[in-house]
């Protein structure tokens, strides 16, 4: 008989509180393997997890949550968190429709404190929640873990240095999962800032100081002494850079000692004012695969645990990689054309573009301001620059699109990734808005192909074109047509019709023409014979094509982003402009934030599966007759 897990007794972090360090040894390695053996199925942000297994216990340990609050940056590496505040029994639910988050969820439990899933916020909210604990004269701990790589986003040095200004009693946790401990500078460095946190210490330091100050002499002693102490930290204390923003600095500490770990989170808490403790760990820990692998496990499809190779991995090419294969056919094609990407050369496709033309490649780290910024930069001076961002993040550069790139009528494209629904990700990393951000930008054109064949010729196009540039694709395998060899340019705003027909015109754009095309073979069995417009362009958009459909008795628009202004919006506007009155039904996400799940799940929720595209087509039909009939009765439209 197995013995039982302590990891079952794990109810809340109260429980942890009375484990001795040999069972909170046992318990790290009990959540190492329930995250290996969960993410294997669900898939997930395994390396990121596997390194914060001792820091979390450590943290909660020290805290007493739910009152203390913890800010998670990023989110992504709270599953731990999660396990041992009250979701261990549903955690196999993770990441499924209807289960468990993958980042922190308010709605979730009382311990998630913010809803998280973009890089370098938790600086800013933990603050915000600081001021207001103060302001009610509240005593609980205010955390905001970060990692190293979200320090390069600005926001977070934004909110470091007003944290410094106001002085406010919080604790900033800084996961770094990149630098080694060095054992003689680590090792000093740690005793200087334990000291320096020490209450006696402090208080002695004070008394101290005071009483030399009284004379002429000691004021000098404390003066040099100052000066001889501030040499040393510049020399020893890695921390320097946060003291100066006026931050208590601790640190490097090992990130994998419970007891460490707790012991200067509890100092921290003592300190009147903010103090950063720097905490390493290893991605991956525990994990071979994951250590050896870190970017590939960061985030990862369902995998088989003993070779560590995701499962179905054979299939189409996906859109991602074949944006990347033809970004480095045309990049040899043109030497003045330059990839930027925001800590995501391998999810955007241009890892092969950075190995190819190392001297063109720039990746900024997570500060995508930046990289629009530094794109403009690069385009007046000749250069071609390609954005390759999430579409979800791109949604952080919106200012520099406009004031930097679009203002001046700079060539810079920006290829956005992950555009529409992303599954399991949920609502922080859907890119469902950026239709229709995009669409309010002067000058900027915008594109979306069907197919990776078409994403292609779009790339060709978009780099022979003029001013801004913008093409959004889908996550995921493509459609499984073969790349073309000589890319097309293609017309500028000129939709493409797949088929003709009568009574129905269907106009999708990117992943729903796909979705356009079953529903019209749908509809013939219902004696129904639609048109189906592939319309590649939402602006500049086809109106000629509009006019066209406008002859049929019903204009249906399927998009897979948000019906606020999007691709259903252009339509109705032109038709507005054109002076024509022809009925539209416009399918799209919902103005809501869709949950996390699988993208059948969810799309059948939001109602753009071929089947209930269709209902819903027969449906407006009947409306529509039903409108026209009243009509032809003298009856008032649009009445009943």
């Amino acid at each position: 008989m197995c013995a039982e897990r302590i990891l079952d007794a794990i109810d809340s972090p109260v429980d942890l509180k009375g484990l001795e360090i040999g069972q909170l040894e046992q318990l790290a390695a009990e959540i190492r393997t329930e995250l290996i053996e969960t993410v294997a199925d669900t898939g997930g942000h395994l390396a990121p997890n596997l390194g914060v297994v001792e820091l979390t216990l450590g943290l909660h340990r020290a805290l007493d949550c739910p009152d203390d609050k913890i800010v998670w940056d990023v989110g992504h590496q709270s599953y731990v968190h999660k396990l041992i505040t009250g979701r261990r029994d549903r955690f196999s639910t993770l990441r499924t429709y209807g289960g468990v988050c993958g980042f922190p969820k308010r709605t979730e439990s009382p311990y998630d404190v913010h809803d998280t899933g973009h890089a370098s916020t938790s600086i800013s909210v933990a603050l915000g929640m600081a001021c207001a604990r103060d302001a009610v004269g509240g005593t609980e701990t205010v955390v905001a873990v970060i990692g190293d790589g979200s320090l390069t986003g600005g926001m977070a040095f934004e909110a470091l240095n007003h944290l410094g200004h106001l002085q406010k009693r919080m604790i900033v946790l800084l996961n770094d999962n990149e630098m080694s401990i060095s054992p003689n500078v680590g090792a000093l460095s740690g005793y200087l800032a334990r000291v320096r946190l020490d209450r006696r210490y402090r208080r002695l330091r004070d008394d101290v100081e005071s009483a030399l100050g009284r004379t002429k002499i000691g004021a000098a002693m404390v003066a040099a002494g100052e000066a001889a102490k501030e040499s040393v930290k510049q020399l020893l204390v890695p921390g320097m850079l946060f003291e100066e923003l006026g931050l208590k600095y601790v640190g490097p500490i090992d990130g994998h000692d419970i007891a460490q770990v707790e012991k200067a989170i509890r100092l921290a808490k003592d300190v009147d004012g903010p103090v950063i403790v720097h905490v390493v760990t290893r991605k991956g820990k525990g994990y071979t695969h994951a250590e050896n692998r870190p970017d590939t496990f960061h985030g990862i499809s369902p995998f088989s645990i003993e070779s560590g190779k995701v499962n179905g991995s054979d299939g189409p090419m996906s859109y991602t990689e074949a944006f990347g294969r033809a970004l480095v056919s045309e990049s040899e094609q043109d030497d003045r054309i330059v990839a930027i990407t925001a800590a995501m050369p391998s999810g955007t496709g241009l890892a092969s573009f950075a190995e190819r033309f190392p001297d063109r490649f720039f990746d900024v780290g997570i500060a995508e301001e930046h990289a629009v910024g530094l794109a403009a930069g690069l385009a007046s001076g000749g250069r071609v620059p390609v954005v390759a961002i999430y579409s979800t993040f791109m949604q952080r550069a919106y200012d520099q699109l406009i004031m930097d790139v679009a203002l001046q009528g700079l060539h810079v494209v920006f290829c956005l990734d992950r555009a529409g629904l992303v599954g399991e990700d949920g609502p922080t990393h859907h890119g469902v808005f950026d239709l229709t951000f995009l669409r309010a930008v002067p000058g900027l054109s915008i594109m979306a192909p069907s197919n990776e064949a078409e994403l292609v010729h779009m790339l060709h196009t978009a780099l022979h074109m003029r001013g801004p540039v913008a093409i959004r694709y889908p996550r995921g395998a493509g459609e499984g047509i073969p790349l073309p060899v000589e890319p097309l340019i293609l017309e500028t705003g000129r939709a493409e019709v797949r088929r003709e027909g009568s009574a129905v015109a269907i106009l999708g754009i990117g992943s729903m023409v796909g979705v356009a095309e079953r529903v019209a073979d749908l509809l013939s069995e219902d004696e129904i014979y639609p048109s189906v417009v592939n319309m590649r362009w939402v602006k500049p958009i086809d109106l000629e094509t509009i006019a066209w459909a406008a002859t049929h008795g019903l204009i249906v628009t399927v998009e897979e982003n948000t019906g606020v202004g999007g691709l259903g919006a252009a339509v109705l506007e032109s038709l507005s402009d054109l002076g024509l009155n022809t009925p539209v039904l416009r399918l799209a996400v919902p103005d809501c934030f869709v949950t996390h799940g699988a993208m059948k799940q969810l799309l059948a929720e939001i109602g753009l599966t071929p089947e209930a595209v269709r209902g819903a087509i027969l449906g407006k039909l009947m409306d529509v007759r039903g409108i026209d009939e009243e009509r032809s009765d003298g009856g008032t439209p649009g009445r009943r």
